[in-house]
C-alpha cells in the first residue's frame, strides 16, 4: 500500500478532488498525514471510505446521515443501531414516494384539463399564472 496523492484518490474513486477536501472539512474522512512538502498522503483506506460515502448517498442518505453511520461503524456500535437507521431511511423514502405520486396524480388530473380545454386562456397552468401576476 504505497501513499497516494490527492489526485490518485480522486482519479480511483471518482470523487472530486474539492469533494474530497469538502469531506474532510466535515469530518467524514481522517484528517491525512501531511509529506514535508506539505502534500496531503492518503492511503487505501480513504478509497473504501469514499467508495462507501457514494453508496450511502445512493441509497437517499444525507451527508450527516452518512457521517452518523461512520461513527456508529468505528465506535463499533451494534448492528441494531445501524440497521434501525436503514429502517428509518427506508419509512422516509415511502414517505417520498407517496407524496411523489399525490404530486403525479394531480399533475396528471392539470394536463388532462389542458387537453381538453386546448387554450393557453382556459389551459389551469396558465391560467392561475395570469390571475397570480395581476395582483
Amino acid at each position: 500500500m504505497k501513499p497516494m496523492k490527492i489526485g490518485e484518490v480522486s482519479r480511483l474513486s471518482g470523487t472530486g478532488i474539492e469533494t474530497i477536501r469538502f469531506y474532510e472539512r466535515e469530518g467524514l474522512l481522517l484528517k491525512p498525514q501531511r509529506r514535508p512538502s506539505g502534500y496531503r498522503q492518503y492511503d487505501d483506506t480513504t478509497i473504501e471510505r469514499l467508495n462507501y460515502i457514494r453508496r450511502a448517498k445512493e441509497l437517499g442518505f444525507t451527508l450527516a446521515e452518512v457521517k452518523e453511520l461512520l461513527e456508529l461503524s468505528s465506535a463499533h456500535s451494534n448492528c441494531q443501531h445501524i440497521r434501525q437507521r436503514a429502517e428509518e431511511k427506508i419509512t422516509d423514502i415511502e414517505t417520498k414516494v407517496r407524496s411523489l405520486q399525490q404530486m403525479k396524480r394531480s399533475l396528471g388530473k392539470i394536463v388532462e384539463r389542458c387537453r381538453a380545454k386546448n387554450s393557453t386562456e382556459d389551459c389551469p397552468l396558465v391560467h392561475k399564472a395570469k390571475k397570480g401576476s395581476a395582483k
